[in-house]
């Protein structure tokens, strides 16, 4: 496993390589997509990208949690969470680009 980042940077000049856009307009098209992503994603909506995957807002609720030192009972409070879903298009593609195994449906027997 590598400890690289995709950066904003990257991504514009991925476009500007495949896409043919100037850099400055590719590196305008990455910011009106995030920027897009990121206000459906506090508007609450689910952001879908098909062959990739969606994006969606959970509440989580009030919960007691411990505190793993003193072991004392200490209160959550509720918070919005982002869950990142993958779609079986990307988990299959990552397992064949790391040789793994590919997802297959269930066959139904026991």
């Amino acid at each position: 496993m590598t400890d690289t980042t995709v950066t904003r940077a990257q991504l514009a000049e991925a476009v500007y390589q495949e896409v043919g856009l100037s850099r400055n307009d590719s590196a305008q098209l990455v910011d009106v997509i995030l920027e897009e992503v990121s206000q459906a994603l506090i508007r609450e909506e689910m952001v879908k990208l098909s062959s990739f995957g969606s994006f969606q807002v959970r509440s989580k609720g009030q919960r007691v949690g411990r505190n793993p030192k003193t072991g004392q009972e200490v209160p959550i409070l509720p918070r919005k969470v982002l869950v990142f879903r993958a779609s079986h298009v990307l988990k299959d593609k990552i397992n064949r680009a790391l040789g793994g195994t590919t997802s297959t449906p269930a066959t139904g027997s026991v």
